[in-house]
């Protein structure tokens, strides 16, 4: 009888012991989700079989960039185009025909046409293989080069740049097609006695990324990019001055809030291009401290840089430095740092998540006009820092006292990614022509007005009052979005929301790029 009562209780006891254990586990579970994660996943092979939907929305968002473009069209896959701005840049005997429209409207904004083309040789160069799994490498080439033509023609000397096509004001005043478009389209430029720093450096990025795209297919032409890049660098830097300083009209469209990131940004793509030192001692010595904000974290756009320079200079700490002299592992170690804190700021999860900045369908979101634009490039950023912790073999991000997986980061890409596809309160995607339900009324001349329409400056603007739908469908455009309580207004009338933008599509083409499927970046550009 005794025996059997220890018996019991021994098994009592175990029972006891085991219950606690699990609970203790689970309650290391919740508290510390991700500490159990200290093996780096697999890096991934050649690219898997592409996600149908972001396969999908990527070959709709590519073609926006031909709704946009000017000049003597080739091959137009977009029937309600046609040739356009054939004379721009006559009045200083240069060809400024190619480029693309900034928006809605019939303007060349350099500022951010420089920052597209940046962008988006970035994503070519990232995922170049995935867009080649679904059949969009060559468009992507094909437009990018539509852009850096018209930068080569518009910087004529050393410390000349042409920065705008067209006068804002006169454009905005007409609504019409650019196929027949009669406004005055005057030029503007930088020079030495007026300088604008910021564009001519983000000029220079545009043109050094864009060198790598092009230096095992078109050498010749990637030569010739890489000089007009170290040029217009030399320029923007010997010559500090803000262009919205210089021209003071441009605050109302695209005015700088400073000129010191796209300095840092410019170097860093410049090293990437020429593997010279001078360009990384820039970005991490004296300039990297004047300038980088270290420990800071900020939000990526045509106006800041910050945030994609450190995830850039990222790169040499996840792929090795081995040409990098000890003294400049400290400037570059402060770049991770900072890029690590951008992360754990979008990582809904982490500690210093920005949940004010969250609408409560989960969309980051940091201002009206355009609020689309941030968590795009937000989700672009944080995809490419995922895919360098993966290819790295980098198990986990610590973000104070919770860590974060690749998989993770990749998972709260795809949520803006699918937010903007449809996966909101409304239901709506804000991709023009993706899905059952998208923008019917975009702010936008061109797909406003029918194609066979006989109209000038200003009786073009019964199109802009009519109450039908476009006739036309500004494929493939994103528009500016949703307002912080998730509504969208769907009018013609509302620019602030609907609207698209080329940088915008710069942004998420590299973002569904990145989701369209599986595959390990490259270690090194070069």
């Amino acid at each position: 009888m005794l025996e059997k009562s220890r018996s019991g209780e021994r098994f009592r006891w175990i029972l006891v012991i085991v219950v606690l254990a699990l609970v203790l586990c689970v309650i290391l579970v919740i508290k510390k989700p991700h500490s159990l994660y200290d093996e780096a996943a697999p890096v991934p092979g050649p690219p898997a079989a592409p996600v149908k939907k972001y396969a999908n929305a990527l070959k709709i968002a590519m073609q926006f960039f031909d709704v946009q473009k000017s000049g003597k069209l080739v091959d137009n896959m977009i029937s309600w185009r046609g040739d356009s701005g054939l004379k721009d840049g006559s009045e200083a005997r240069l060809d400024l025909s190619k480029g693309m429209y900034d928006a809605g409207d019939h303007m060349k904004f350099g500022f951010p046409m420089a920052f597209t083309a940046t962008v988006l040789s970035w994503a070519i160069l990232e995922y170049g293989d995935q867009m080649e799994s679904v059949d969009q490498f060559t468009d992507a080439k094909s437009s990018l080069k539509w852009i850096t033509d018209y930068l080569i023609n518009a910087h004529p000397s050393e410390n000349v740049l042409y920065v705008q096509v067209g006068d804002p004001e006169a454009d905005h005043n007409c609504w019409d097609r650019p196929e027949v478009m009669t406004e005055e389209r005057p030029l503007t430029q930088v020079n030495a006695s007026s300088p604008g720093t910021e564009v001519a450096a983000e000029t220079a990025a545009a043109m050094a990324s864009a060198s790598l795209v092009f230096k095992e297919i078109d050498p010749n032409y990637s030569r010739t990019l890489l000089e007009h890049s170290k040029q217009l660098f030399n320029f923007a830097d010997k010559h500090r001055h803000s262009y919205s300083i210089s021209f003071p009209e441009v605050q109302k469209y695209y005015n700088s809030t400073g000129y010191e990131d796209e300095l840092l940004w410019a170097a860093s793509w410049l090293y990437h291009a020429t593997m010279d030192r001078f360009y990384l001692q820039y970005a991490t010595k004296k300039n990297g401290k004047a300038f980088a904000n270290w420990g800071t974290p900020t939000w990526f756009s045509w106006d800041n840089k910050l945030a994609g320079t450190q995830v850039l200079l990222s790169r040499l700490t996840f792929f090795g430095c081995k040409e990098v002299s000890k003294s400049l592992i400290s400037g570059l170690q402060k770049y991770r740092e900072t890029a690590e804190a951008v992360m754990c700021v979008l990582l809904p999860n982490s500690p210093t998540a920005t949940t004010s900045r969250t609408t409560e369908g989960g969309l980051i979101w940091v201002n009206e006009w355009n609020s689309l634009q941030h968590p795009v490039a937000s989700a672009f950023l944080i995809a490419l820092f995922s895919d360098y912790m993966l290819t790295s073999q980098t198990a986990k991000l610590s973000c104070n006292d919770d860590s974060f997986t690749p998989a993770d980061l990749r998972n709260f890409a795809q949520s803006q990614a699918d937010y903007v596809l449809g996966d909101n309160p409304s239901e709506m995607s804000f991709l023009v022509g993706y899905g059952h339900r998208y923008p019917q009324y975009v702010h936008h001349r061109g797909a406003s007005i029918p194609a066979d329409a006989n109209t000038g400056c200003i009786d073009g603007f019964k199109w802009f009052d009519s109450t039908d739908p476009n006739p036309n469908v500004a494929i493939g455009g994103l528009v500016g979005g949703p307002f912080l309580n998730g509504t969208y207004i769907d009018s013609r009338n509302n620019s602030m929301q609907g609207e698209p933008t080329t940088y915008n599509s710069a942004l998420i083409v590299g973002l569904l790029s990145s989701l369209v499927t599986t595959s390990s970046v490259v270690s090194s550009f070069t």
